[in-house]
């Protein structure tokens, strides 16, 4: 997360931005990038909207994934270790304040069994009141797979009672797995923040909204039928270098923003 690369959002009009807590993209551990990112969001009059918790640590140059971090791990040491990553993270707000921090809850090949449940319960017991006292809200994800889905988080939430705990509605995830309207009729309560990206339907491809398969204004209006208004952050992927552009996503965007308006002129 460069200073020229928050130029370039700053020109194309966008003044929230959501930043993902991976070393290549920004090292949350290391008070230079700390300082690096403020000194950027100020100059370029940038908001930092939400951080996406860590999902991996000791990531490698050159090497696209490192050892991922769960804090849902039944594995006690593990799973401390996932927590004081996301502590780390969390003391972000202290220089730079944000409203959320996205979390996963588990990895997409975690079982929904009770020890994954009491894992989570007791990481999330105690990140929440860390955040709190930050002034943030942790907002957790739906994602693909058994553990993270929009019924496993709704059924955690129910057991749980953590009353401080949101969602993030994540809309190419929901479509993977129940479907949209179904996830957030699951979800809509606790809804505080958004990643709207597009796919096939079958795979994670974080595509520009249109370029797969979701119903983009049944999903629209679906999504402004929710009491909040809730913001609008896209969540891409880089297919390859520049490409999806920055022009491309301010169309993307202006696309959301207009579809978003006729589905409330229709309700």
């Amino acid at each position: 997360m460069n200073a020229s690369l928050l130029a370039e959002i700053s020109r194309g009009g966008i003044k929230n931005i959501e930043v993902w807590c991976a070393h290549p993209h920004f090292n949350y551990a290391e008070q230079q990038a700390i300082r690096e990112l403020a000194s950027g969001l100020e100059e370029y009059g940038l908001v930092l909207h939400s951080l996406h918790a860590p999902t991996q640590r000791d990531l490698a140059p050159g090497r696209e994934s490192g050892f991922p971090i769960s804090i849902s791990d039944p594995e006690r040491v593990r799973r401390i270790d996932a927590v004081d990553e996301v502590k780390r993270a969390l003391e972000v707000a202290e220089r730079i304040p944000f409203r959320y921090l996205i979390q996963h809850i588990g990895n997409n090949r975690q079982a929904a069994d009770g020890r994954s449940f009491d894992a989570a319960f007791n990481s999330l017991e105690h990140l929440v009141v860390f955040a709190k006292n930050r002034g943030v809200t942790i907002a957790v994800e739906n994602t693909p797979g058994e553990f993270g889905c929009a019924a496993s988080l709704q059924q955690f939430v129910k057991e749980t009672h953590l009353k401080d705990l949101r969602y993030c509605f994540d809309i190419g995830h929901a479509h993977i797995d129940t479907g949209v309207a179904a996830s957030l009729e699951l979800m809509h309560e606790r809804i505080v923040t958004t990643h709207l990206h597009d796919n096939h339907g079958e795979k994670d491809e974080h595509l520009l909204p249109g370029e797969g398969t979701i119903d983009w204004d049944a999903a629209m209006k679906t999504l402004r039928a929710n009491p909040k208004e809730l913001p609008l952050v896209l969540e891409l992927k880089e297919k390859a270098a520049g490409d999806p552009s920055l022009d491309k996503v301010c169309e993307a965007f202006d696309k959301l923003e207009e579809t978003a308006e006729k589905a409330v002129g229709g309700a």
